[in-house]
This record gives structure tokens, sequence and C-alpha cells, in this order.
């Protein structure tokens, strides 16, 4: 398969580059995505926009820097580009989306010059004393730390635009077209979904990218699938309190989220029983305490339910750099190099007892 084709992880180790989007963003010491997106003004002026510091959301947070190369995009034209992108983005991110909503993330201050995140975890202290006059020296038991270690790679998926085509488009006075950056928008954000659901795990700098269906302090357990034959809807919600009762036990108490691969989504939206027409077997599910909801995710296994806690001491979602365009040329000026890039990382976690919130089922 043409590696335009294939979706990527790059990293730094050492200041060198690994791969070749972080050669490209290496060059002259440059570490600023920002400086890989050039664009030119009314007047045929080249320029990079670079962030300055403050809230990324606000434009005086930005520097426009003119520099001494061709750019090849307008600036309405690199809209066009980032506004295909965060559509695909957006709609595309189930799992992920759902650590976003909930505030489970955790923002890297430099995603470009950080290979790997270091975090650490406490043992229990013991208890505290009871006493009548509050003197007598209580436990003095000194915490346990433990590192861990989490990788932070670039996803990232290569297209090109062809200048004469380009050329071509704007004599015409038609927008650019943004089907590649769409489709390049669409494979980052399935490897980032992937992360999350299915069994692949990334291993780099002494850490490891574990899923929730591969962490290895996972609560599991079985049931009877239900797009079967022997599946019924009063055992569908037995099933869903079994593994809130496995996070129970774990020390995790909710809110969860349950998530189901795309054979069960018509299942659970038929009719309970005959006794109560109207109720679907989602509903029913969704009348258990504490459940925040029912995801499909198109890439969950089959016959696998996960379970999860919401809680930041369950998930989170490491995030270093949004999804956005890069460009650089080849062949000359005819070829223009794109990427879709983003530095995003979930970040599964269990304590030092092995306890996870994580509840993850299969069909026997």
């Amino acid at each position: 398969m043409p590696k335009s084709h294939i979706e990527n992880v790059d990293l730094i180790l050492n200041g060198k580059a690994q791969g070749d989007v972080m050669g490209y963003l290496m060059l002259n010491g440059r570490m600023d995505a920002g400086a890989k997106r050039p664009w030119i003004n009314d007047n045929g002026k080249s320029f990079i926009t670079v962030y300055i510091g403050g809230d990324p959301k606000k434009a005086t947070s930005y520097r426009n820097v003119p520099i001494n190369a061709n750019a090849t995009l307008r600036r309405d034209e690199w809209k066009y580009l980032d506004d295909a992108v965060l559509r695909v983005a957006e709609t595309r991110l189930n799992g992920v989306q759902d650590l976003i909503d909930n505030n489970l993330t955790y923002n890297l201050g430099n995603g470009m010059g950080t290979t790997v995140l270091e975090t650490h975890d406490i043992g229990d202290v013991g208890d505290a004393s009871l006493s009548m006059d509050g003197i007598s020296r209580g436990e003095n038991s000194r915490p346990n730390y433990e590192f861990n270690y989490l990788p932070i790679p670039i996803i990232h998926f290569d297209y090109e635009i062809n200048t004469r085509v380009l050329t071509v488009s704007r004599n015409m006075g038609n927008a650019i077209d943004t089907t590649m950056a769409e489709r390049s928008a669409r494979k980052c954000a399935e490897k980032l979904e992937s992360m999350l659901f299915t069994d692949t795990s990334y291993k780099f700098g002494g850490g490891t990218i574990y899923s929730y269906v591969n962490h290895p302090k996972r609560n599991t357990g079985t049931f009877t699938a239900w797009n079967s034959s022997a599946a019924t809807a009063a055992g569908m919600v037995a099933d869903v309190l079994s593994m809130k009762q496995a996070s129970i036990n774990a020390h995790y108490y909710g809110p969860w989220m349950l998530y189901i691969p795309t054979a069960y989504e018509t299942v659970i939206d038929a009719d309970y029983d005959a006794t109560t027409p109207g109720t679907t077997i989602r509903e029913r599910i969704m009348k258990i305490a504490n459940i925040k909801g029912i995801k499909v995710i198109d890439t969950l296994p089959a016959d696998t339910m996960i379970l999860v806690c919401m809680n930041t001491d369950v998930v989170s979602l490491v995030r270093g750099m949004a999804i956005q365009n890069v460009q650089w040329k080849s062949e000359g000026d005819m070829i223009n190099n794109f990427k879709v890039m983003t530095i995003q990382v979930p970040q599964i976690r269990a304590d030092q007892d092995g306890h996870s919130g994580i509840v993850h089922y299969h069909a026997a």
C-alpha cells in the first residue's frame, strides 16, 4: 500500500527526529507546527502564523511572521482545508469525545517537545487515628510512589495537492478541493478512536499505550452475545448490572459509559417485553443508576462490551496538539505535500493494588 495511504506515528528522541514528519517540524530547530503552514497575503508575500502564548482561542495569542520562502496556499484556502478536517474529526471521535465532554483531559504545555509523559500513583498510607485528646501519635506511614510512563506519539496521514490542479481551480474561481483533507482527517480520527477500543498497544520510552480491551488491570467477564438466539432482554440488563458490580467491587462507583459493538445497536432498540410496549431495552438499561449513556462503537471487536467509570483516575485524554494540516514541497514546486496530524493519547490508569475502573466483557 502506498505511503500516502497509511497513518503513522512519529517521535522525537534526545532532540533527534524519528520519522519523516518530525524531520520536517524540527527543520532549523523549530518546534511549532505553524512553521509548516505558510500562506500568501493579497500582495503575494509569504507568512507563517506562530503561537506566542495566552488563550489559544484568541487571535491576540498569535503573530504573523514574514518568511523568505514561497507559500502555496492563500489564507482562506487553509481555512477550507482546516474546516474540512475539523468536520470529520468532530463526527468520528465517539469514545474520545466522551473524554472531552466529561473533562477527562490533560493538556501538555509543549506537545511537540514531549515524547514521554511521566506520572505517578501513590499507595495507601494507612488509617487515621481516633483519640479523645488528639495528642497521642498516630500512624505515620510513608506513601509508596510508583512512576509510570506514557508515550506521546504523533498521529498523521499524508496527502498531496498538485500545483497545476490548484492553479486551474483558482483560474476557474472554484474553492480548493478538500476531499483528500477530509479523507486524511478521517484516517487520523479512526486511528485515535482505535487506540481506545481495539486490541493494539504502542510501546516507547519504557511506557505503553493501552486500550480499554487490553489494559492488564481491567476487570473481565463473560456474557451471552446479545444478538444470539439465547439472549433475552432481562439477561441483557443483568449483564450490565454485573459489569456495574465489578466496577463497584474495584472501588469505582460511577458514573459509567457503556460501549457496545455495531451489531448490538438494533438489538437494544427492540421492545423490552410484551407487557411494556414502547419501552426499549436501551431505555431499560438507561434506568440503571449512574449509567450516563450507551454508545455504539464501530471499531469495538464483535461481541465485546466495555463499561468505563468516567473519572480522571480511570482514564484521560492527553492532548498535545489539536488535529490540523501542515505542508511542505517536493518535486520542485509541482507537488505540495500535506499531513493531517494530531498529538492526542488516551491514558488508562489503575491504582497500586491493581484496581481499575474499566470493565471488559466478551461473549462466552
